[in-house]
């Protein structure tokens, strides 16, 4: 089973275009699977086998939405060697897994990403000033951290105000960037980032102070530093990207196709779940305007 998980893998990132860590973790779950199971045959393996690994993990306290997902990996698996013919019988095709109440993602308002950014420009350092550069990129251009921290030097246009980012699949974006966004990367670029990088050949555009391409996790404990000494709790790269979205279609700058197209999201249902939350933030207005009783 080991060979055709790496098979499997390697499809995912070659023929679907899966992210690394897209990729990473349907293998992480599979391997988690096979273990449990302890079949080394594919052919071996029954829909009672899934049904006591699904058991397994009830158990042992998984989330329903963990489980939903290591339940589509193994969905997706089978039938990959379905279709390869690699076996007769799909064993996972009658398996469900467990409804998920889908939540409106959490974002913050307009006031705490102000006080979000000036608290990063309050430090004048190379680093501060790559943290501001950063923080102002992300929430200007929605990108997904992955998006952000993959960038190159030779993908920013401070000319024209442009930055050309790769998203899932591969697909490209341009994306144009503001005046203030623009500015805090334009000084990065020329004031920071030279005292940062150690090799000349570097590419990276956000580098950490090894000179070396800034990680996720790096960006993340950055972000969750300001965000700490901002007084904003529970923050993540991924909730400012929540944050501008709903932000522009509140504001009415773009509709839900442009905002589709902004995001690079593949399916325009996927960006429609941030109808409902200015759907939520436009109830919460009334009823604080128009109180019961009054």
């Amino acid at each position: 089973m080991e060979e055709a998980i790496e098979r499997f893998i390697s499809y995912l990132r070659a023929e679907r275009g899966f992210s690394p860590n897209t990729a990473q973790a349907y293998k992480n779950d599979l391997i988690q699977f096979r273990e449990e199971i302890k079949k080394e045959s594919l052919k071996d393996v029954k829909k009672e086998d899934i049904v006591n690994y699904i058991a397994y993990l009830k158990d042992r306290g998984y989330a329903p939405a963990t489980i939903a997902r290591k339940i589509a990996s193994i969905r997706s698996f089978f039938g990959f060697l379905r279709k390869n013919g690699e076996i007769d019988e799909d064993p996972s095709r009658e398996i469900q897994g467990p409804k998920i109440k889908r939540l409106l993602p959490r974002t913050i308002g307009v006031e705490d990403v102000e006080r979000l950014l000036r608290e990063a420009s309050r430090d004048k350092s190379p680093e501060g000033k790559r943290d501001r550069a950063m923080i102002e990129v992300l929430y200007a251009t929605g990108m997904r951290v992955s998006e952000l921290v993959s960038l190159d030097v030779d993908n920013v246009d401070l000319k024209d105000g442009f930055i050309t980012c790769y998203g899932k699949g591969f697909r490209e974006r341009v994306i144009p960037i503001h005046a203030r966004a623009l500015s805090s990367l334009k000084e990065y670029i020329e004031e920071a980032r030279p005292y940062l990088v150690k090799d000349r050949d570097e590419k990276a555009l956000f580098v950490n102070r090894r000179g070396e391409r800034l990680t996720r996790q790096g960006f993340w404990l950055i972000l969750k530093n300001h965000a700490r000494r901002a007084g904003i709790k529970d923050i993540t790269p991924h909730i400012l990207r929540h944050s501008i979205a709903t932000h522009l279609l509140q504001s009415g700058k773009m509709n839900l196709r442009e905002l589709q197209e902004f995001l690079g999201h593949a399916n325009i249902s996927t960006t429609q779940i941030y109808t409902h939350i200015t759907d939520e933030h436009m109830r919460r207005i009334y009823e604080r305007t128009h109180p019961r009783g009054k």
